[in-house]
């Protein structure tokens, strides 16, 4: 199937021309992120947690402490919205009525699933390490029992959801553009910086770990 579900929860209703149910776009999009906001319901009252997460194939994936109140209320069965949001640029308009950004946009809706085996958990957290820090895996001390034990990995399907984008300048009211006003985009990039050791590095070490982001 080559889009994503649509429900009465996922269908875009305020400005739907910038929705889109394409999986490829989806995809893309959850590709191109790191960290996600979980919502959930405890007791009664909304929570949202933001985590790490990554994608492989038609699911997403997380993870944390099994002691954790989020992966406890989520791996008994409760129902989940995923967000991510890209940031691309401010949009400067001519009034403030009208000043916006440019973003990339998911929300999933789910149920999702604990990863029981362990084997398999395993395997979604170099899953994991390897999308940020491609090659990586093999050079880390291998996770122990007691380190998986204490690990949680959930896992949803992209089944239900949308994505939405916007693009493009400021759009004002045709009576501002004579106005003397600076109008148009600031763009916004996620930069890596310089990496800085933890003045610990045992003789012989080599260099800081390739990332990807």
């Amino acid at each position: 199937m080559t889009e994503l579900r649509k429900t009465r929860m996922s269908t875009a209703r305020r400005l739907a021309r910038r929705a889109s149910y394409d999986r490829e776009t989806v995809h893309a999009i959850l590709d191109a992120g790191l960290i996600a906001h979980v919502g959930h319901v405890v007791d009664g009252r909304p929570v949202v947690i933001p985590t790490a997460y990554w994608r492989e194939g038609d699911h997403v994936y997380w993870h944390g402490s099994s002691k954790a109140r989020m992966l406890r209320t989520l791996e008994a069965g409760a129902p989940a919205c995923l967000e991510v949001t890209l940031l691309d640029a401010l949009v400067v308009a001519r009034s403030a009525f009208h000043k916006s950004v440019n973003f990339r946009s998911v929300v999933l809706f789910g149920t999702p699933f604990k990863v029981e085996d362990p084997d398999e958990k395993r395997e979604k957290l170099r899953a994991f390490v390897e999308r940020v820090y491609p090659g990586r895996w093999d050079a880390l001390r291998p996770v122990t029992r007691q380190e998986l034990k204490a690990t949680t990995v959930l896992g949803m399907a992209i089944d239900e959801g949308s994505a939405k984008v916007r693009t493009g300048g400021p759009v004002d009211d045709d009576a501002d553009y004579a106005l003397p006003i600076w109008a148009g985009t600031i763009p916004v990039r996620t930069v890596l910086g310089r990496p800085v050791d933890d003045g610990r590095l045992a003789p012989g070490t080599g260099r800081a770990p390739r990332v990807r982001l």
